[in-house]
């Protein structure tokens, strides 16, 4: 009897592994995703940064870092929005955490340049930032510069995927 029970136990699991496949592909009209990890060719950045808060920079560093591990070219970052005033030297302290992960790029040979219209705007002087700061006279004229030298343009949203796929399942009490 204990045998016919496991027996039964094991045909009743096959069966609801096979209802799963079922009940998937009834959610999956299209098919599975193709993949295609192919190699890319080295390919110069240019990313237009303009953020609302400083702290958006961190999602920054990770796109550039996945850019640059794909792509293997030159990086240029222009900034000319409020996210400028993390790289002011008096907001090191409140800062400092995004200030050094961008620093440690710009050591790796990423290219920081700042809008000085928008750093005036802003109430600054090129004095005010950090030294890995290159300050130029227009953002989007840097941005033009920069892609008629080749150079492929992004503009990252600071907008992180991290756990999006549960955003829509009622949370657990």
């Amino acid at each position: 009897m204990r045998s016919t029970a496991m027996a039964l136990g094991l045909v009743v699991a096959a069966l609801a592994a096979h209802a799963g496949d079922a009940v998937a592909e009834a959610f999956a009209p299209y098919g599975t995703a193709r993949v295609d990890m192919h190699p890319m060719a080295r390919t110069d950045v240019v990313f237009d940064v303009n953020y609302a808060d400083p702290k958006q920079l961190n999602v920054l560093y990770s796109f550039i870092v996945n850019t640059r591990r794909e792509t293997r070219g030159n990086v240029v970052v222009v900034t000319h929005g409020p996210e400028l005033r993390a790289f002011a030297k008096e907001n090191y302290e409140k800062y400092q955490g995004v200030v050094d992960r961008m620093a440690e790029l710009a050591k790796e040979g990423v290219e920081f340049k700042m809008c000085s219209n928008a750093l005036r705007a802003a109430g600054f002087q090129p004095e005010d930032m950090h030294g890995f700061v290159t300050v130029v006279p227009a953002g989007f004229a840097e941005l033009v510069h920069w892609q008629s030298r080749g150079y492929q343009y992004v503009n990252p949203l600071p907008l992180s995927v991290r756990d999006v796929r549960y955003l829509d399942q009622p949370r657990k009490q």
